[in-house]
């Protein structure tokens, strides 16, 4: 093994009953590297990283740490070893009733070394590793649980650098961060490596993989199949790699039929988030809406769908003016609402699949008062074989699947109710592109059943591949509508950005002396 490589893993193997789950998986990583780990839902990342992080113990194959043999067989050895992990969900890494500085240290007291720290000793450690890390503004004396997410995630990289950690896994540690956040944790990661400590980093958002990567593997079905250095790789080749196939090939263009107006807005106003909206959709029609952050998607999905009553203005559903002030009078009127933050508006995460699939229609699952368990439980195995939802049973609570799983729960509870016109906001939002590719279908299909679907999407290249028509919002407003032949990514981010492609507009009204 080079001497550069602080780890290697070699011919891995891991069984769970007769699910091989790894087969001669490897993966390499360098000082001072920031190297991607990508794969559908099931490629077998999850499975590689818990057998270097001690989770797991491997059926075969060799791990090397700094050239050394060693063998894990609990995530104590692990960390022994320099290995930490940041997760997407840190609050299972956090004690929130414990300090900020007890946080950081915690590792020493599991280890019973050094117990008899002092208060002023600890959090001295504590204040040092956070302003190492650009982070001096956190206060080492408040509890966890007063901690910003973003916090969190930088006092668990503050764990691992104050016990000297060689190498970082980074699990989907963007996923519940805003833009800002994502990049002030980019640039920590850049830190990292400047001081030669190697990152793995798991993701879902390709984009940031060409953003803060220096080398990227592709694994897909328990095997790596893929290794490139960042500038050599492209997003179509990785997503290629990942499904076996190119992603125009996920997506199959459907035959638009197009039949009667089944929404209509008409100078739609809430507030100052949106000023004088106007846009129509049919049966068996996808319409997409683009926009920047604070462009006012979102604030639009929630007034059509009650969460935000408009101001002013006028819904008419089916040719009939409707007045739509709360979310249970949009769902009497057919308009249901997927929201983007799943976790918090769209889904109960502690409940059970099947607590989940049939709440938006309970009354259909009840009889005088009584929940008709059975009935629900059918109508769940149902959305989870027409979904492909993972999962070994109805009874599975939501926090135990996956973000593609959980999404697709989301969407899937409204097959109960008899809607017509389908809100995504931010559909595919944290998920893998196995599940991505799920939920295209299922929204294809229920354009093809007739069903109306808006999409709105800050991920530009998804709305040119299913979406009929695209609409624009910039500031409040829509600025530009492109048909699907019209649309492009550069016309699209043009007119997001607040721009307009002036120099076409004089062609088409030149000026004549």
């Amino acid at each position: 093994m080079q001497t550069n490589h602080i780890l290697e893993m070699a011919g891995i193997h891991k069984k769970f009953g007769r699910v091989n789950a790894l087969t001669d998986a490897s993966f390499t990583l360098k000082n001072g590297e920031v190297h991607a780990l990508l794969g559908a839902n099931g490629a077998g990342k999850s499975t590689l990283m818990k057998i270097l992080s001690g989770l797991y113990k491997q059926d075969d194959g060799d791990l090397f740490i700094d050239g050394e043999k060693v063998s894990f067989n609990h995530p104590k050895d692990a960390k022994e070893n320099g290995v930490y992990c940041v997760y997407q969900e840190v609050d299972t890494a956090i004690v929130p009733e414990l300090s900020t500085a007890e946080n950081i240290m915690l590792d020493t007291f599991a280890s019973g070394k050094n117990i008899w720290v002092s208060k002023r000793k600890l959090e001295e450690k504590a204040k040092e590793v956070l302003f190492a890390l650009q982070a001096g503004h956190i206060n080492v004396r408040k509890q966890a649980l007063e901690l910003t997410l973003a916090e969190k995630q930088l006092v668990l990289i503050a764990r691992a650098l104050v016990h000297s950690a060689k190498l970082i896994i980074f699990d989907e540690p963007t996923a519940p961060l805003s833009v800002f956040e994502a990049e002030r944790l980019f640039k920590v990661m850049n830190q990292l490596k400047d001081q030669g400590v190697g990152c793995i980093f798991i993701t879902h958002r390709l984009p940031e993989v060409f953003e803060v990567c220096d080398t990227v593997t592709v694994m897909r079905d328990g095997k790596h199949v893929f290794f490139a250095k960042v500038e050599e790789t492209n997003q179509e080749q990785l997503v290629e790699k990942m499904l076996g196939t190119s992603f125009e090939n996920v997506i199959e263009r459907r035959e638009k039929k197009l039949g009667e107006q089944l929404i209509e807005c008409t100078n739609l106003k809430e507030g100052r988030k949106l000023n004088g909206i106007n846009f129509a959709v049919h049966k068996g029609e996808i319409i997409g809406v683009a926009g920047l952050v604070g462009a006012g998607k979102t604030e639009l999905a929630k007034t059509i769908a009650g969460v935000t009553p408009a101001s002013s203005g006028t819904i008419k559903i089916k040719g009939k003016k409707v007045t739509i002030y709360h979310p249970q009078a949009a769902i009497e009127q057919g308009v249901v609402l997927v929201p983007e933050e799943r976790r918090k508006e769209g889904l109960f995460i502690h409940e059970s699949l099947r607590k989940n699939a049939t709440f938006p229609n309970l009354k259909k699952f009840s009889k005088a008062s009584f929940i008709r368990k059975n009935e629900e439980t059918n109508f769940a195995l149902k959305m989870i074989g027409a979904l492909q939802i993972k999962t070994n049973s109805t009874e599975t609570t939501l926090n135990h699947l996956s973000g593609g799983n959980q999404q697709k729960v989301a969407i899937g509870k409204w097959m109960s109710v008899d809607a017509s016109i389908y809100l995504f906001d931010e559909p595919t939002k944290g998920v893998d592109i196995g599940a991505k590719k799920d939920i295209f279908k299922l929204i294809a299909d229920l354009a093809n059943e007739g069903k109306g679907v808006i999409y709105f999407s800050s991920e530009i290249h998804e709305l040119l591949a299913i979406c009929d028509r695209i609409l624009v919002m910039y500031d409040g407003q829509v600025v530009k509508e492109f048909s699907h032949e019209e649309a492009t990514q550069e016309k699209i981010l043009l007119y997001a950005s607040g721009g307009k492609e002036e120099q076409n507009e004089r062609e088409k009204h030149p000026v004549l002396i």
